[in-house]
């Protein structure tokens, strides 16, 4: 069984942290998003997985050594300077994928806990050409949407509508199930949206089909996304080992800390915290609802709420950090520095005064 995962998006929303990897390597719970993913595509018997990815991003991934799990992995690269969008990279990628059986597609930005052996199956029970799963948000806006009818089969597929002329809530989760037969709607080195140009194509044929799906799932694109899907994995985790606080640290569960974390005295972490390996927090530091990545230092009594830090940033004595903000990698706060809600800081930029108002530093 083989599996694509589309992973060579830019991730602009959530810049400045995708300034310097790929939405794939974001990090769930000390774990990136492509492990997790590599995880249950193994769990369902996947044997091998093909990237379609970027030069650059085939770089990090590979720097990032993710466990295989047992899976062979390949890459299918998109053309230098040209992205192929959602559907180019399945056609490109059509020599490693085969014509012999149905294969799985994944978006590289997506967490779902799908059960890809039953999407599987009802494909190749309705003989369709393409199967998607399919979720129900309360506002399907900033997706696509399928009307689903009698059989599975999806009668309309639209992308992105307005809120007030969506056919239903449930919209398109980014995984799917598709036939070879696929290959025929896509022409070779061009960029093409599946979602765009293929489904409503399918859908008016009925030969597009929906697997309705009510467990954990999120679209990481926004940086609200990020947190919430955090959020929702600590509730399930027990409690952390591995970490050296000394006395009077508290620690208010749900938190994920990595290796090596350490906590200073009268710190209080938690609750809703991911703290990456390494991360060194000083003494009357206050910490919530926030993220934040490896080999990082936050210095004597600063808080942080609602929050994403990045890797290797260092952030100096009785500073606050407002809920919303995100610093990119190795972004340097100076002692007594106030970011007010909403600031972001680009890589390796020092702030030496207070940001009041929301903006971002370059």
């Amino acid at each position: 069984m083989k599996a694509l995962i589309l992973a060579g998006g830019f991730a602009t929303r959530l810049r400045p942290l995708s300034c310097t990897r790929p939405k794939s390597l974001f990090p769930i719970v000390n774990k990136p998003l492509l492990e997790w993913t590599f995880e249950g595509l193994a769990r369902n018997k996947v044997n091998e997985v093909i990237l379609a990815t970027s030069y650059n991003v085939k770089a990090q991934l590979r720097q990032a050594r993710i466990p295989k799990y047992g899976m062979k992995i390949a890459y299918s690269l998109d053309p230098l300077k040209k992205p192929l969008g959602t559907g180019g990279p399945i056609k490109k990628a059509e020599n490693l994928i085969g014509h012999g059986s149905p294969f799985l597609v994944t978006n590289g930005d997506v967490f779902a806990e799908v059960d890809y052996a039953e999407v599987l199956s009802l494909h190749s029970e309705k003989k369709a050409v393409a199967t998607i799963v399919l979720h129900r948000v309360e506002d399907p806006s900033r997706f696509g949407v399928a009307k689903l009818g009698g059989g599975n089969r999806i009668e309309r597929f639209i992308e992105k509508p307005p809120r007030e002329n969506a056919p239903s809530n449930l919209i398109n989760a980014g995984v799917y199930a598709l036939s070879p037969r696929i290959f025929e709607y896509i022409p070779k080195e061009q960029k093409l949206s599946l979602e765009r140009d293929v489904f409503p194509v399918l859908a008016e044929r009925g030969e597009l089909y929906g697997y309705v799906f009510d467990g954990l799932w999120t679209d990481i694109g926004k940086p609200e996304d990020y947190l919430e899907i955090n959020r929702a994995m600590l509730k399930s985790l027990a409690s952390p080992q591995g970490y050296k606080a000394v006395k009077n640290a508290e620690i208010k569960m749900p938190v994920a800390l990595d290796k090596k974390v350490t906590i200073g005295r009268e710190s209080v972490v938690g609750p809703y915290t991911v703290l990456g390996q390494g991360v060194a927090v000083g003494d009357k530091v206050r910490i919530r609802e926030s993220v934040v990545l490896p080999e990082t230092a936050i210095l004597d009594s600063t808080s942080i709420s609602g929050a994403i830090i990045g890797e290797g940033v260092t952030v100096g004595k009785r500073v606050k950090i407002g809920k919303g903000c995100m610093l990119g990698d190795h972004v340097r706060i100076d002692d007594d520095v106030t970011l007010a809600e909403g600031v972001t800081v680009c890589p390796a930029k020092e702030v030496t005064e207070n940001v009041l108002t929301a903006k971002c530093i370059v």
